[in-house]
């Protein structure tokens, strides 16, 4: 990957998903980005638990809103000569370019990167939104 540090990197929680180790990456990531977040239309819990568990510090998150206004959001409020946005599918491609953000595929930043792929996290089986604050795993 380019070495540039005034990026802002936006990964989506799928990406995140398809990486042995997510912690790790993004610890490699702030060596030469600004900043480096998580988008997801998922509910903010499935992000936090994701992070929490894999102890990923994120200087942004998509929260309550939609992917493209979370990208909207991000570039207003992180001033950056870049913003990349890595994801998995032609969909994504599609609302980086609509958000004005470079596209990556997970696959071809991680052979950028020497990131090693693994098999994505098990959905979201073990945590429900019950309403309540027992059992849930991102409950602090």
């Amino acid at each position: 990957m380019n070495g540039s540090g005034d990026m802002t990197l936006a990964f989506d929680l799928t990406a995140l998903q398809e990486l042995a180790k997510p912690d790790a990456v993004f610890t490699d990531a702030r060596q030469w980005s600004e900043y480096v977040g998580v988008i997801s239309e998922r509910p903010t819990y499935v992000v936090t638990n994701f992070t929490r568990k894999h102890r990923i510090r994120q200087d942004f998150f998509s929260g309550p809103r939609g992917r493209e206004e979370s990208l909207a959001n991000v570039k207003d409020q992180f001033g950056t000569d870049r913003y990349v946005y890595v994801g998995t599918a032609g969909a994504d491609r599609s609302l980086a370019e609509t958000a004005g953000w470079e596209y990556l595929g997970v696959e071809e930043a991680a052979g950028a990167a020497d990131w090693e792929l693994g098999e994505p996290d098990p959905p979201d089986a073990q945590v429900t939104d019950t309403g309540d604050d027992d059992g849930r795993d991102d409950w602090p």
